[in-house]
């Protein structure tokens, strides 16, 4: 497996850990037993969704602009 290949499966998983958290901050937040911790729950929620983002966004512009160079004719 040559590098530029291993990335993009790296990149990949990332952006699907991402997803995962965003989802799971999601829920969080509309789980009614997160809501009786209070700031806490929201903030814990909040985070997940945040990490998510922070995980999902860039990795997103990065794999886009690798895929589009690859593909480049020369």
């Amino acid at each position: 497996m040559t590098t530029q290949k291993r990335l993009i499966v790296i990149l990949h998983c990332v952006i699907v850990c991402g997803l995962l958290l965003i989802f799971t901050g999601h829920t969080l937040l509309s789980a009614q037993w997160l809501t009786e911790l209070g700031p806490t729950g929201y903030v814990l929620g909040a985070a997940c969704i945040a990490i998510g983002l922070i995980c999902s966004l860039p990795t997103k512009i990065y794999l886009t602009i690798l895929l589009m160079r690859r593909e480049k004719p020369d």
